[in-house]
Order: structure tokens, then C-alpha cells, then sequence
């Protein structure tokens, strides 16, 4: 048995997520919340708003400006939408995962790396492997 207790609980984390199959009325209007994570995002960013602008526009071969990410994370710009196409570039530019969280909150679920992922995987086959040598041991016992 492993001393490390990250694997179980990240499986833990893992199992619990259940996708919100009826979510709420509403619920998932995220326009307030995305302004959100994307300023906060870039506020912890050591980058400035110009350098991730121009991060994204080299990633998408599209222009972005400092001022279009101004207009996304400015509450009173509600005409300006912040374009999912742009998601991943935004991520890689800022150095998070944020957009990514934040569509696992709304949705029940989790995002792991490749890394948690296996430690999760590894975690589960112990708990198999422990469960199947239980059963092994009741089947010897009752001979």
C-alpha cells in the first residue's frame, strides 16, 4: 500500500464529480463570472495586458489587442464577448488553467494533467487490487 494519500485523493476528487445533468435556470449565464476569471487571471499574470495580447495573437494568428482585452474584462463593455476560439491562447499566455476551471465548475466535473491523471489511475487500480485480494482472502477462508 502507497504512503502517498494524493492518489486517493485525487481519485476521491475525480469520483465525486458528477456532471450537473439539470442545471439550474440561469445557472449557466457565465458572462459575469468569465469577466471575472479573466481579469483575475491576468491581474497574477507577470505579464502586462499588451504582452499577453500579443502572446495570443502570435498563438491564434489573429490580431488581439490590449485594448480587446480591456473590453473583455471591463464589466460595463456587456456588447463584448470574450471568444472561446481564444480560450486555449488565453490559458497558454496568462500560464493558467483558469477558463478550463471554470467550465469543470460549472459542470461538475474536474481537470487533471496528465500526471494526476495517472496518479489518479494508479490510486484506483491499488484500490482494486486491495478490494480483489479482500475477496481473495474471504474465497481461502471459507475452503
Amino acid at each position: 500500500m502507497s504512503s502517498d494519500h494524493r492518489q486517493t485523493s485525487l481519485f476521491d476528487a475525480f469520483e465525486a464529480s458528477d456532471p450537473a445533468d439539470n442545471p439550474a435556470d440561469g445557472s449557466l449565464d457565465v458572462a459575469a463570472e468569465l469577466c471575472g476569471t479573466l481579469a483575475a487571471a491576468i491581474k497574477v499574470c507577470p505579464f502586462s495586458r499588451a504582452e499577453i495580447a500579443a502572446r495570443m495573437s502570435d498563438l491564434t494568428g489573429k490580431p488581439i489587442s490590449e485594448d480587446m482585452l480591456n473590453q473583455w474584462t471591463a464589466k460595463s463593455a456587456a456588447a463584448w464577448r470574450f471568444p472561446f476560439e481564444f480560450a486555449p491562447a488565453f490559458e497558454v499566455a496568462t500560464g493558467t488553467q483558469c477558463l478550463q476551471l471554470l467550465m469543470a465548475r460549472k459542470r461538475g466535473t474536474v481537470v487533471m494533467t496528465k500526471k494526476e491523471s495517472r496518479d489518479a489511475e494508479i490510486g484506483r487500480t491499488q484500490r482494486e487490487l486491495r478490494e480483489m485480494q479482500k475477496r481473495l482472502r474471504a474465497l481461502m477462508g471459507a475452503r
